[in-house]
């Protein structure tokens, strides 16, 4: 199947981008040993390199430039004329990028990149070994978001797995091998729920091919019976929603948000929870749109439940790293929402909360272990009063707070807005009770932030340094990002909104064949 691509100079951009971290983590490799410092620096160039690929890559995509059999524009296309075989029985290689993906590759190479320059001050054990597998995570995590081959996809998601697993289980802190181990088995399952899947989808509708396209066309002519469909879409939707996670499957996210490292924190709620929401809209609601409709109402009622859920145990939190892991299971809910409205606004919405969460819960994920870098705790009653000691970390802690919260100007309204109209269409009720988790959420951060920066004085507030230079420079990308999407949206909605329409379509038309026959 032919794929137009805008680079018309054939140049392979998204496999440069895709397995340059990789290339940078075996580098480490040849280098001498005990260099820290050049460990550290090698992480940071390659991720810059990504960045700037991302960036290119971002800022050439046409918006309005459609695929008419794709459906939504993929642009980048390597290699352009069809899947390179890669495996016997069909398995191609191909990536590219569409409205949906081109944003979270975007966030993925802005998040690792922050995240490295960030470990270059805290990360002094296993230096090599840490910067290389954070490289090979990014590596896995650009894959999911770029492959045009389901099998392709399986091995980017599987191999995202075991770099969080060393990251946490290593650097992480005293509860580190059970968070690991919970991590790893949940997702194992849910990976293999998958597989069986896509095996048993490519055999049964006939298809040759993994092609993601060459599915699109073929399932639809298969028929499945509603119960195998069904099915299908089950094993698919269970192994995201253990990925999002969608509540009841979350309980392992909070361990390993506490235990990780700070980079850590910071990508597996930036990017690796996005591949669970991602692989809904690209593939589970797509692939088996009858069974997607049939399971609105639960996947609706379950995130709503994790929205609700997620905000009242947050209220019960003293840590303030567990707090904000808690909120992720909160904002990922809204994400949900967006998700399965199924419409237009709600798809836009969802993709543009997926960014927004992994700008303002990875921001905060790096605040606070900016905090607990000088205080060693994050017992919110240890800290208090700190506007008076920290003025300039008060302050950016109060923007991203705000973000979170969803203040109109900030990324997060706009999000939050879209992903609720497209709850609304579907049902009031689902509008409002996700709009009550964003009541919710906008009373534990209030609190929160009241007690540590407001608050008496606590026993670490006296004598804490305020941010110095490099972490200013962390932050800096971050806040820009906060307030672009917040208020000039339309350079980040374009793509995702031409995407959401050309996908819609795809669905309806797919149910339409389907109930035809």
């Amino acid at each position: 199947m032919l794929l137009s691509t805008v680079n018309d100079a054939g140049f392979p951009i998204l496999s440069l981008l895709v397995f340059l971290p990789l290339a940078g983590a075996a580098s480490l490799a040849i280098l001498p040993r005990r260099h820290d410092a050049l460990y550290h620096g090698v992480g940071i160039f390659t991720s810059g390199m990504v960045l700037a690929l991302s960036a290119i890559i971002m800022f050439n995509f046409d918006s309005d430039w459609r695929y008419k059999l794709g459906g939504s524009g993929f642009q980048f296309a390597d290699p352009p004329d069809g899947g390179a075989r890669w495996l016997p029985g069909g398995i191609t290689y191909q990536v590219a990028v569409d409205g949906f993906s081109v944003v979270l590759v975007a966030l993925t190479a802005l998040l690792v990149f922050l995240a490295l320059i960030f470990s270059f001050g805290s990360i002094t054990l296993r230096v090599r070994e840490y910067v290389a597998l954070m490289l090979v995570l990014e590596t896995g995590a650009l894959g999911v978001f770029v492959a045009l081959d389901l099998f392709l996809f399986f091995v980017f998601w599987e191999a995202t797995l075991v770099p969080m697993f060393l990251l946490i289980g290593i650097w992480g802190g005293g509860g580190k091998v059970y968070a690991s181990f919970k991590f790893a088995l949940y997702t194992l399952v849910g990976s293999a729920l998958m597989l069986v899947a896509i095996v048993a989808m490519t055999h049964l509708s006939g298809s040759r091919s993994f092609h993601y396209f060459d599915l699109l066309a073929a399932v639809p002519v298969a028929g499945f019976a509603p119960g195998l469909a069904m099915a299908f879409f089950v094993a698919f939707a269970l192994a995201f929603a253990v990925k999002v996670p969608l509540f009841p499957l979350h309980t392992w996210l909070p361990f390993a948000h506490v235990e990780a490292p700070t980079a850590g924190s910071v990508i597996l709620a930036g990017v690796l929870l996005k591949m669970g929401t991602y692989g809904f809209v690209r593939f589970a609601i797509p692939l088996f749109p009858d069974a997607a409709r049939t399971a609105v109402p639960w996947a609706m009622g379950l995130a709503i439940a994790g929205i609700i859920y997620g905000s009242l145990v947050a209220f019960a939190q003293h840590d303030i790293k567990r707090l904000v892991a808690y909120s992720s299971v909160s904002h990922l809910g809204i994400v949900m929402v967006g998700v399965f409205a199924m419409n237009v606004e709600g798809w836009s919405g969802g993709v543009l909360q997926m960014v927004n969460h992994g700008l303002t819960t990875g921001a905060l994920f790096l605040l606070v272990g900016m905090l607990y870098d000088r205080a060693h705790t994050r017992e919110i009653a240890a800290f208090g009063g700190l506007w008076v000691h920290m003025p300039r970390f008060s302050a950016i802690f109060l923007v991203v707070m705000f973000a979170s919260i969803g203040l109109p100007g900030t990324n997060g309204f706009v999000g939050e807005w879209l992903s609720l109209l497209g709850a609304f269409q579907v049902g009031a009720v689902y509008g409002v009770l996700a709009a009550l988790g964003v009541v919710l959420g906008a009373a534990y951060m209030l609190w929160m932030y009241q007690r540590v920066f407001f608050g008496p004085a606590g026993e670490m507030s006296a004598g804490m340094r305020d941010l110095d230079g490099r972490e200013l420079v962390v932050l800096a990308p971050i806040l820009v990002l906060i307030f672009w999407i917040g208020i000039a949206p339309s350079f980040f909605l374009e793509p995702i909104e031409v995407a959401g329409s050309a996908w819609i379509d795809l669905v309806a038309g797919a149910a339409e064949f389907a109930n035809a026959r």
